[in-house]
């Protein structure tokens, strides 16, 4: 039994080397692949499979289009300047009170999470825009960079979010049912964001204080700045979720409708340059470019891993024999978790995912569910616990983004100022495998 394992666990540690080595992810995918096929005397004939995989599943996906499109969305919208005068304006309501850049900050992080995905520019557009005004106002530099770093990755789990379309062609989900079930837990984890900051403002207020006195403006000139520069914003998501929601358009037209969107928004606000276009097209290349090389190197990866017998040897690691169900889900998400400190979530989604995901599928939680509802739900719960990949050190990619923005805050000030929201984000884990209508509620009733 053990020796037909040693190809797939070979393979696994050889993935893990490559990993941890700093190499290319898609040229180790790939290469350990192939490597493995030879050495294991897989035919030859059997790898133009991955190539017809990699046409049909990858290069001709019409669902992957998305992709791109949210990008380029997501870059425009940095560029319209929205975000800055929501932060003016949500500041200046907020007058005397402690917490109230804290706050514009969590709230400025939802809004960029339903309009793009794109989790670089959101830290770092909100670490440019906040992380200034709170050092000048006294904050403790842990607390701002905690709301900022995990405000900035919300658009990973609030839809329209390039991880939650990748998880969907992964598992054969519709992103459509992905996009309404993501939403009730997003909402959750940002409503215990705003919690948490409100606690820390009534008993530890000398850590968010509120800003220096000056002039203040008249209350009715800021609510109105504040609905006027909210309507934007709001249009843009309810275009792009409205159309998918409804079902007028697949998540790939509207993509499309929220990136003409997003350049109409920059263009109206006088932000459309050709500079700034040209670096859009080629941000959104580059990034599109990377998750699409990743996508083929694992497929040839998996194919490989697949035919050495890799699916058995996963089933049988998690086969604990008579117990709940929820034990085999506990450890799954424990090793998703812990991965999430080494790996980006990319690579996570598109290798170790659909090996795992069909054991879960085949369990049996007692709530009435079908396979197809576990799924959607174990996809839900995969999408929260993958967020704090970005949030978790050593390599969570939101703590460098925000050290690259400001290089005079200690890196060890980032990783204490994580805990607390690290922490939420695992309560928020909780309470979605708990109560599974959390993810399956609005779905149905769509339906």
């Amino acid at each position: 039994m053990i020796a037909d394992f040693i190809w797939p666990g070979a393979m696994l540690i050889a993935l893990f080397v490559a990993l941890f080595s700093g190499y290319a992810v898609g040229f180790a995918l790939a290469g350990i692949g192939i490597i493995f096929a030879v050495v294991a005397d897989v035919p030859m004939v059997f790898l133009s499979m991955g190539v017809q995989r990699i046409y049909s599943g990858t290069l001709t996906n019409w669902l992957l289009a998305a992709v791109p499109l949210f990008i380029f969305m997501g870059l425009m919208l940095e560029s319209s300047g929205i975000a800055e005068r929501l932060m003016r304006s949500l500041a200046a309501l907020a007058g005397r009170l402690p917490g109230g850049y804290a706050f514009a900050v969590a709230i400025i992080g939802v809004i960029m999470a339903a309009s793009t995905g794109i989790i670089g520019a959101s830290v770092v557009l909100m670490g440019m825009m906040a992380l200034p005004a709170m050092r000048s106002a006294g904050y403790d530099m842990r607390m701002a960079t905690g709301i900022v770093a995990a405000s900035g990755t919300l658009g990973i789990l609030i839809p329209p979010s390039i991880m939650l379309i990748i998880l969907g062609d992964q598992l054969r989900v519709p992103i459509g049912d992905l996009f309404m079930g993501a939403i009730y837990p997003g909402l959750l984890l940002a409503g215990l964001y705003f919690l948490y900051i409100a606690v820390t403002a009534i008993f530890a207020p000398k850590r968010m204080p509120p800003p220096p006195q000056g002039d203040p403006a008249p209350k009715l000139r800021v609510v109105m700045s504040l609905i006027v520069d909210l309507v934007a914003p709001m249009l843009l998501i309810l275009s792009v979720l409205g159309t998918i929601i409804a079902g007028v358009a697949t998540p790939t037209e509207s993509a499309a409708i929220g990136a003409a969107g997003a350049t109409l928004l920059a263009l109206v606000s006088g932000k459309l340059s050709f500079a700034s276009l040209k670096r859009a097209v080629f941000d959104t290349a580059k990034t599109t470019g990377m998750v699409a090389f990743v996508m083929i190197g694992a497929t040839v990866f998996s194919l490989v891993f697949r035919k050495l017998g890799g699916d058995q040897m996963i089933e049988d690691l998690f086969n604990f024999g008579d117990v709940s169900p929820y034990v085999t889900l506990a450890v799954v998400m424990g090793l998703i978790f812990i991965l999430g400190f080494f790996l980006d979530w990319i690579e996570i989604s598109l290798v170790v995912v659909p090996i795992v995901a069909p054991i879960v599928a085949n369990l049996e939680f007692g709530h009435g569910l079908t396979p197809s509802q576990i799924t959607l739900w174990f996809t839900i719960a995969l999408a929260v616990n993958l967020q704090t990949s970005f949030l978790t050190p050593p390599f969570g990619y939101a703590l460098f983004y925000l050290r690259g923005v400001d290089t005079s805050i200690p890196i060890g000030t980032i990783y204490r100022g994580i805990v607390p929201f690290v922490i939420i984000q695992i309560v928020a884990l909780i309470a979605v495998v708990a109560f599974p209508q959390l993810v399956l509620h609005l779905p149905g009733v769509m339906q």
